[in-house]
């Protein structure tokens, strides 16, 4: 009977260990999930004041301005733009060859040409390189023909003459007078085998449809250009 009795105690001391330690346990996760939630909300604070906090260097689309455009919008502070007019590009394009006439190499010229400077429904109109600000890459406004296309499909279309692309996610935005929608979505590089984030808007407007995407060096690069493309969606106008 002794020998069951002290099992019997010893049986309940390591229940009671036990519970402790899980009471421990269940203290610690508990206080592990506060600091990661704490941690995320101060992370998005700071995205969110990063983006708030971000200054312009002027507004671009308007007649006169360094890209004439269907919108105006600001660029960051430090940004630089520059017009991409396509029918000058194209003939740079062409002279490239050796002048021998060869028509394989032409039709390589052309093909490059197109891949720069169209992407589905839509046609590189300006470019904004973050190079003097310190970064490395480019918020590229694309411009199309005045259809009845809405923002969305241009969208899509957009994406759809990308390859790499990968989890899409849409949503929908106001900015002023336009209604717009964005994407944000994964791009994979075959030949560099690297995938990063990318991030682009739409919207319609009477003179045609017009897509502001933001891409980047990297993740890391696209991540730090942020704000400087939340700024151009937040000041988005028709011109």
């Amino acid at each position: 009977m002794l020998v069951g009795a002290g099992h019997v105690r010893r049986r309940l001391a390591q229940v009671a260990l036990l519970a402790g330690v899980l009471t421990g346990c269940s203290g610690a996760a508990e206080s592990d999930e506060t600091k990661t939630s704490a941690s995320a909300a101060a992370s998005a604070d700071a995205a969110e004041d990063s983006v708030t906090a971000v200054k312009s260097g002027g507004t671009i689309g308007a007649a006169g301005s360094a890209c004439e455009l269907p919108v105006t919008f600001d660029i960051a502070e430090d940004w630089e733009a520059e017009a991409i007019d396509t029918g000058a590009a194209e003939e740079k394009a062409a002279d490239s060859g050796d002048g021998s006439g060869d028509s394989g190499k032409d039709e390589l010229a052309q093909e490059i040409a197109d891949a720069l400077l169209y992407q589905g429904p839509v046609a590189a109109a300006c470019e904004v390189d973050a190079k003097p600000a310190g970064n490395i890459g480019f918020l590229r406004v694309w411009t199309g023909k005045p259809s009845d296309v809405d923002a969305h499909s241009v969208l899509e279309a957009f994406l759809a003459a990308e390859n790499g692309t990968s989890k899409a996610k849409y949503s929908t935005f106001k900015a002023g007078d336009l209604a717009g929608v964005e994407v944000k979505y994964l791009y994979t590089s075959k030949l560099l085998e690297e995938t990063k984030e990318e991030s682009a808007i739409a919207v319609a407007t009477k003179k045609g449809p017009v897509v502001i995407h933001l891409g980047g060096l990297d993740t890391d690069e696209h991540r730090a250009m942020l704000p400087a493309y939340e700024l151009a969606k937040r000041t988005l106008r028709t011109t």
